[in-house]
């Protein structure tokens, strides 16, 4: 069984306990350990990570990111994890399950400057690498090995050792041979780790694993199955996929596949991206339509922002709110062409929120665009609307002032009647 230390990079054909070149324990052995190339790193932490990376005074304390009044934790360190605070948490249940917290608010800019130059060692490893998120992706390293004269396990561990020297923070990696594998190997023994999951375990490894250990079985879906008596991945196995997809639909395919560990998508680089959004969670909540439409102008500003500094667009706008007693309501509209204006987003958002204002007092407002395309596929001329190119020229020239002297430079209508 090849062992690999992860610290000196010392390969051995046995795992020892201890690694006879640096004395270090963290070793990781596998019989498929040289043979496996799609995996999948993920940051450990990450914005909590880069603020005490920043802050070294905060090492030992329990750190959150996020807004401090009723706002969402958007990252929990490992320290506050212990008292069972985690992402997606409302602030106030987790200073209540850990007082002691320092909370944070979070800097999007920072967070996005390491998370691009991780992701540009990552493409100096290998150019197939498929983003998830900032801080997450997929990598395929086939055919790596004479350009870096190593496996892809150790080309692997030398990128995380080198990320955590240049970035001070650390990734956790999970080697396999398909991306569903990988993704759920990388997530079993964080923060810093490294898993592999070979061919010849799959199976078994999979059958002793819960059903939501599945790419989308959430918690509905995994009630239902529950209701079938269904809660481990093994007892999926024993089913064939007709029977499945007679159960289930098209979901039902997909578990009978991913249940065996069988995943044919290939890493697609540059394709990761799925969304851009802009959300904000208010002091007080908000039920007068028209202070919510000033919200929305806000964050519409930031959603085109953000297409047009990526370069793309997209054409699904999506609404988001959230109540006082935080029900969720989505609203959706797909446009005929993609787009990145702001002056689009909010006009087609608008009406979606006058149909929601209906005395509802909401806590959180959002909007997003998905199906997203590069930027010269977005608002094309339109004949049946002359004054379309007018507005596109006028944006086009806030965004040129506002880059040379600054956002607030100027503000178009809608935010100067706010």
């Amino acid at each position: 069984m090849p062992a690999l230390c992860r610290i000196c990079l010392t390969e051995t054909p046995h795992p020892p306990d201890v690694c006879d070149g640096c004395g270090g324990e963290t070793i990781v052995g596998h019989a498929e350990l040289n043979d496996l190339s799609t995996a999948h790193i993920d940051c450990d932490s990450f914005y909590a990570s880069v603020e005490k990376r920043d802050n070294p005074e905060l090492a030992d304390k329990p750190v959150l990111v996020g807004g401090r009044n009723r706002g969402v934790v958007m990252a929990a360190c490992y320290v506050a994890r212990q008292y069972g605070v985690h992402s997606a948490m409302p602030m106030f249940k987790a200073l209540k399950a850990c007082p002691e917290a320092v909370v944070i608010r979070p800097d999007m800019k920072k967070y996005g400057v390491v998370g691009m130059a991780v992701r540009e060692m990552m493409r100096n490893v290998t150019p197939l690498v498929e983003p998830i998120s900032i801080d997450e992706a997929f990598l395929d390293l086939s055919g790596t090995e004479r350009l870096h004269g190593a496996s892809p396990a150790k080309t692997l561990a030398r990128l995380a050792a080198d990320i955590r020297a240049e970035h001070g923070i650390t990734v956790t990696v999970g080697l396999s041979h398909n991306k569903f594998l990988a993704k759920l190997a990388s997530g079993l023994n964080k923060p810093h780790g490294f898993t592999v999951i070979g061919k010849q375990e799959t199976v078994s490894f999979l059958a002793e694993q819960p059903v939501s250990s599945i790419w989308g079985v959430g918690k509905v879906f995994q009630k239902r199955l529950e209701r079938d008596g269904i809660t481990q991945i093994g007892q999926l196995q024993g089913y064939d996929e007709t029977e499945l997809a007679r159960r289930f639909g098209e979901m039902g395919s997909r578990l009978a596949r991913l249940s065996h560990g069988r995943d044919n998508r290939r890493v697609v680089p540059g394709s990761g991206r799925k969304s851009l959004s802009s959300e904000t969670t208010f002091s007080e909540d908000i039920t007068d339509v028209v202070k919510l439409k000033r919200v929305l102008w806000r964050q519409t500003e930031k959603v085109s922002a953000g297409l047009k500094r990526e370069n793309i667009g997209g054409r699904t706008v999506t609404l988001k709110l959230k109540n006082a007693r935080f029900a969720i309501r989505t609203r959706s509209r797909t446009l005929l062409h993609p787009t990145q204006l702001a002056d689009v987003i909010f006009a087609t958002a608008a009406p979606l929120l006058e149909k929601e204002a209906d005395g509802t007092a909401y806590r959180l407002l959002g909007v997003g665009l998905s199906v997203l395309e590069p930027a010269d596929h977005c608002d094309p001329i339109d004949l049946a609307d002359p004054d379309a190119q007018r507005r596109k020229q006028v944006e086009t020239a806030v965004d040129d002032l506002r880059a040379r002297f600054g956002r607030g430079a100027i503000g178009k209508g809608r935010i100067l009647k706010g």
